[in-house]
């Protein structure tokens, strides 16, 4: 099982990779800052404010470069969490990979790349849905040809989970998603079997046990069907249903923070009893700040007892055969279903988003979570029971608002040092295979390299294909 616990702070994020993999951590996992999800540079007027707030800022090749100096690209596992911007940053890994002589079939890693959920449950979209579901089959495409151990999307049930959703309609909508990106890579020309194997997907693990198990089973099974019956997969990697998983960041609690340890274990157990080939615990003071080095690493050895002492990890699926854990399975399996018939009915993924289904279900499951709460229906220790007079919490990380100032001087650095006459002409590449209606993946690689920024190839796409604006559901 590969364990991850990694930094989205812009402070020394270099520096706490290093010391986590020192400490046994087998794969580096980090999130970019609000503009550079959005594409925008660290200069824009948007952006002021938000620099390395929620994430590491990227505006060139020179902030990956940075980031990951010193780390071994041929021997580590990445993954990065994105999706507007995912093929930028994609492209920026690559060149690094490139610019240290390290063939491209030795590095290995996930982008996230699951541009449906945002317009479903987190907001960070930048162009209309069609568009943007080009850009995730160039990266497939991309990957497949030249990046062949990448992962080139994580088909993500986590933030549809962490925005409101039950079990069921995790499991469903996640499954609904896949099946539009495996329908749009097999349009795009991909067959089933070059580009399923690097699927993967990301899943929340929540606080009960049980039902977290039986839908991590649940949905393992409902894919490996699907893409043998609907989609004909021959290859049994294509069928497997590989996944990461997350515990829950919305069930931790500003009352009573270290109690969040006792969530995060049972959580992080419950991925693993359900089959998790990857995992990422939260810190414990992660409802309040990004972690400190500290906090991270007890999150990532809480993996390490589950993995190392527990003994659950001897075993596959140690629960099945249990009476509840398979009654439940098979329930979650049949509710979903009809949420994907639901979905059929109506066109597709794509057709649900835009009419504002799927997001008034979650919506409306939200809310009633929320009311369950408030009656004490749903107990949470520390909000509505088992109440204690609390001292402020010490030691939490505060992000220097002097790193905003010193990444704007760097980018405005780089803009005055490139070469302006490669820039115009890798941006005019970029514009060429937009108009062809060609994979950019290649002409992107090449401006990056001469030190395009994340700001204006977004800005170059945004004059072609617009912003998506979204629809209000009510």
């Amino acid at each position: 099982m590969r364990q991850y616990a990694g930094f989205g702070s812009a402070a020394d994020t270099n520096s706490r990779f290093h010391y986590l993999l020192q400490q046994g951590q087998t794969g580096l996992s980090t999130a970019f800052d609000l503009p550079t999800q959005m594409g925008y540079d660290s200069d824009h007027e948007l952006s002021r404010g938000e620099v390395g707030r929620v994430g590491v800022a990227i505006d060139t090749l020179e902030d990956m470069e940075n980031l990951l100096d010193g780390i071994p690209l041929d021997r580590v596992s990445t993954s990065m969490t994105i999706n507007a911007t995912a093929f930028i940053l994609l492209g920026l890994y690559v060149s690094v990979a490139k610019k240290r002589s390290i063939p491209l079939t030795e590095i290995a890693g996930t982008v996230q790349n699951d541009i449906l959920k945002e317009y479903i449950a987190r907001g960070t979209y930048i162009y209309p849905p069609g568009f943007s579901m080009k850009l995730v089959t160039d990266i497939m495409e991309f990957c497949q040809k030249h990046v062949p151990k990448w992962n080139t999307i994580s088909v993500s049930g986590y933030h549809i989970r962490e925005a409101g959703s039950t079990s069921v309609q995790e499991v469903a909508f996640t499954i609904a998603n896949g099946i539009a990106y495996v329908e749009a890579a097999l349009k795009a020309g991909m067959t089933i079997d070059d580009f399923a194997p690097r699927f993967s997907f990301f899943f929340s693990a929540d606080n009960n046990l049980f039902e977290e198990v039986a839908k991590f089973r649940a949905a393992r099974r409902m894919w490996a069907r699907l893409m043998k019956e609907r989609f004909g997969a021959i290859s049994e990697r294509s069928c497997q249903m590989r996944f990461h998983a997350q515990t829950a960041g919305s069930r931790l609690t500003a009352q009573q923070p270290q109690v969040n340890l006792s969530r995060v274990t049972l959580q992080a157990l419950a991925a693993v009893l359900g089959g998790t080939q990857s995992l990422h615990t939260n810190a414990w003071d992660e409802a309040l700040a990004l972690p400190t080095e500290s906090s991270a690493l007890l999150a990532l050895r809480t993996q390490q007892v589950i993995a190392h002492e527990s003994g659950v990890v001897d075993t596959v699926d140690p629960l099945a055969g249990s009476y509840y854990v398979e009654r439940m399975t098979d329930d979650i399996e049949q509710q979903a279903q009809i949420y994907l018939e639901k979905i059929q009915n109506l066109g597709g993924m794509l057709k649900a988003i835009e009419s504002g289904f799927v997001q008034r279900e979650i919506q409306d499951s939200a809310y009633r979570a929320a009311l369950a709460q408030e009656s004490k229906e749903e107990i949470v220790i520390g909000v509505n029971l088992f109440h204690t007079e609390e001292a402020p919490i010490k030691g939490i990380l505060t992000i220097n608002p002097e790193i905003e100032k010193r990444q704007i001087e760097r980018l405005q650095g780089i803009r005055k040092r490139r070469d302006s006459r490669k820039v115009e002409t890798a941006l005019k590449g970029i514009e060429q295979a937009l108009q062809k209606q060609e994979n950019i993946m290649e002409p992107l690689i090449e401006a990056l390299g001469v030190y395009v920024t994340l700001g204006e190839v977004s800005d170059l796409l945004r004059k072609y294909f617009g912003e998506y604006r979204e629809t209000a559901v009510v």
